[in-house]
């Protein structure tokens, strides 16, 4: 199920930003394709202290088209957004970014943030732990106002097409 943002949120996001409505204590899905996005070169916001996203060993992850969508978590709420490759094989990455609603800065233009969350492929095997295609990331809310939510999908250098689905689950 795609929903939409109200029309004043969606003009505040560049228009390469597809917006995606959370519904209370429910999930909403939306469907992307890296061949929509584009190369971000410069990846230092990643793993500045402001925002510290991704550590810079990290970033060949993300060398690849970027993709954005942002959504709004409510107050007194917990969100979970996970992608998912359509091509179980997939190799992507995500990251997710918290701001305050007044601000729509998307990367490589990003100063700070709350919070920011990345998920990846792993570099090695974890003890007791199986990675699947699977990417995952979680935001808490806890505050009596909204947060604005950016979510990137990306992958390593040389991946430029690739089809996904993003799920958003709210608990509020």
């Amino acid at each position: 199920m795609i929903m939409t943002a109200p029309l004043f949120a969606m003009a505040q996001w560049p228009s390469e930003v597809t917006m995606v409505t959370s519904k209370g204590n429910d999930s909403v899905t939306v469907d992307g394709d890296l061949a929509k996005g584009k190369i971000i070169q410069d990846l230092s916001w990643a793993s500045s202290s402001s925002n510290a996203c991704f550590v810079a060993t990290q970033n060949s992850k993300y060398r690849g088209n970027h993709v954005f969508f942002a959504t709004t978590i409510p107050p007194h709420s917990i969100m979970n957004i996970s992608v998912t490759p359509k091509d179980a094989a997939g190799d992507l990455s995500i990251y997710g970014y918290m701001s305050v609603s007044e601000e729509h800065n998307l990367v490589p233009d990003l100063g700070k943030c709350i919070t920011c969350e990345a998920d990846y492929k792993w570099d090695g095997v974890w003890k007791n732990k199986v990675q699947t295609s699977e990417r995952k990331m979680e935001f808490n809310n806890p505050t009596d106002g909204p947060f604005n939510i950016l979510i990137g999908v990306s992958a390593p250098g040389g991946v430029t097409t690739g089809q996904f689905t993003i799920k958003v689950k709210l608990k509020s």
